[in-house]
Order: structure tokens, then C-alpha cells, then sequence
């Protein structure tokens, strides 16, 4: 088993997991959305979140975060979950879904420069390279689900969402250089589920007229694209030799969505759409290629 686990392929499977998991919540979210708002959702599906996660660690005596490292977890929760949740449905509502989609998942973009910024982390021509491609392959998808141009402010509230996403993912690698995935994970999730309290009294008012299926699907929400998810991302993280080898695989969210809605909802699945999935991949693998450091010169003897 700890073989398994120090196997080089582990972060990318479980990177391929989180957002095949993420992916998976926005045809689930088109459905509950009829009977709970955004708000009410957040807070139902962040608190189950939670939840388990914070079970888990008591049940397991994990300890939680010194006091001199939440300022980092508070980061973590607040931009990459809270905001990032809030900007992100915000701008959703405002923007065609196949632009949405196009500005949230360049977040490996943004991610790349704060990784060098702050993580001095190194970027070889070759991972360049591979992120445009694949952000080629994203746009071709995009394009698919397009049915006009509309600029407005929602771009920008879809972008800042993007940033939150990227800062998420630097704060998680520096915590994970110190604490466990699951710690990362639970109480980043803790903090941020407690912060939505605040809509608390929206959540009462809906609840009464929610479906059972309408609450099964926030569970599951709260359970997979949440807490299994973020765990996953975080082992990812703390597995992965540079940040973006991991999140490039966030390309790949509208490829999964759009499949998953085509299997669910019955929508239309272009060629397109598909042969952008291919060159999004073919992108990754550009960007996860290792080059080669040349061997050193022996010297010579005089």
C-alpha cells in the first residue's frame, strides 16, 4: 500500500478524481437550483462538507492547525472557498455558460504565475507551451456553448473568481508542506462553512418547500465535489513536484461537465467539444513532460 501510494502516478489520479468530482456538480447544481438559492446552497453543501471532514478528525484525534498558521487556513477558506463561491455563481448568472466556463477554468494560468511569484517555483518553456494548448483545446469547447458575445461585468466577477481559485491552490501548497491533506481540507472547510452562517435564515425559509431529491443532491454535493474532492486536491498538491502539474488538469472541468450533462440531461454533446477535450489533454501532457537536465561536463585533466 505505501508503495501505491509513493507512486509518481498518485497526484495525477487524484487530481483526475477532484475534478471529475467538480465537474460533476454543475449538472446536479442545475437541478437544485430551482427550489434553493445560491446562498442556501452554499451554506447546505459547505456545512456537510464540514461535517465529515471535522468528524473525521475528531473520530481520528487529528489535530487541528497551530495558532500561528490559521491566518492561513482563514485565507483558504475565505478567498478559495467563500469568494470563490460567491463570484463564481454571481458571474455565472450574468455570463453565456460557455464563456463562464472559458474564464473559470483558466485558473492554471494565474495559478502559474503565482507559483513563480510565490512559491518561486520554475517554468520551462515546455510547460508554457502545454498550458496555451490546452487552453486552446478549453476555448474550442467554449465555443461550443456560445450563442453570443456578451461582455459585461460578469467577465469580471468570473475572473476575480478564477484568482481565487489560483490563490486557493498557492495557500493549500504552502499548508500541505506542513499538515495532511485532510487537515488542509477540513479545516479550511470548517472556517469557510462558518462564515456562511450568515445566510443561515435563507437556508430555513427554503428548506421546507425542497424536494428530497433536491436535498440528496446538496448531500452529495457536500459529500464528493466537496469533501472527498478537496482532500483529493490537497493530497494532489502536497504530492506534486510543481503546482501546475496539478492544476492543469482543472482544463479539464468543462470537457467532464459537458459529458456528464450529455449522460444526466440528455444534452447535446458536439464533436467539438470532444476533439477540444483531446487537445486539452494533449496539453497536459505537454506541461507534465519532464525535461532532462544535461549531465555534467567531466573535467578535464590538465
Amino acid at each position: 500500500m505505501k508503495a501505491i501510494l509513493q507512486s509518481r502516478a498518485v497526484p495525477y489520479l487524484a487530481a483526475f478524481g477532484t475534478v471529475f468530482f467538480w465537474a460533476s456538480a454543475f449538472p446536479a447544481a442545475r437541478y437544485i437550483l430551482q427550489y434553493y438559492s445560491p446562498e442556501s446552497i452554499m451554506l447546505f453543501r459547505f456545512t456537510v462538507a464540514a461535517v465529515v471532514l471535522l468528524g473525521y478528525c475528531g473520530v481520528n484525534k487529528i489535530p487541528p492547525p497551530e495558532k500561528r498558521d490559521l491566518p492561513l487556513f482563514l485565507l483558504a477558506g475565505f478567498v478559495g472557498l467563500v469568494m470563490y463561491s460567491g463570484f463564481s455563481v454571481t458571474g455565472i448568472s450574468l455570463v453565456p455558460a460557455g464563456i463562464s466556463s472559458f474564464v473559470i477554468s483558466s485558473a492554471p494560468i494565474f495559478t502559474l504565475i503565482l507559483s513563480i511569484v510565490f512559491l518561486k517555483e520554475k517554468a520551462s518553456g515546455l510547460i508554457w507551451v502545454g498550458v496555451l494548448v490546452s487552453l486552446a483545446g478549453l476555448a474550442m469547447i467554449s465555443s461550443t456553448q456560445m450563442e453570443g458575445l456578451q461582455l459585461n461585468v460578469g467577465i469580471l466577477f468570473l475572473l476575480v473568481a478564477a484568482g481565487c481559485t489560483s490563490t486557493f491552490n498557492i495557500v493549500q501548497k504552502r499548508i500541505v508542506r506542513k499538515y495532511t491533506a485532510i487537515q488542509s481540507s477540513a479545516y479550511s472547510f470548517g472556517i469557510a462553512a462558518l462564515l456562511m452562517w450568515v445566510f443561515l435564515p435563507t437556508l430555513v425559509r427554503e428548506f421546507p418547500h425542497a424536494p428530497m431529491t433536491a436535498n440528496l443532491l446538496i448531500v452529495f454535493l457536500g459529500l464528493f465535489p466537496s469533501a472527498i474532492a478537496y482532500f483529493l486536491w490537497g493530497f494532489a498538491l502536497s504530492r506534486a513536484e510543481k503546482t501546475i502539474y496539478v492544476s492543469s488538469f482543472i482544463y479539464l472541468m468543462p470537457f467532464f461537465s459537458s459529458i456528464l450533462a450529455f449522460l444526466w440531461l440528455g444534452e447535446e454533446l458536439p464533436v467539438l467539444a470532444l476533439l477540444g477535450g483531446g487537445i486539452i489533454i494533449a496539453g497536459m501532457v505537454i506541461t507534465n513532460v519532464k525535461q532532462r537536465k544535461p549531465a555534467p561536463r567531466e573535467e578535464r585533466a590538465e
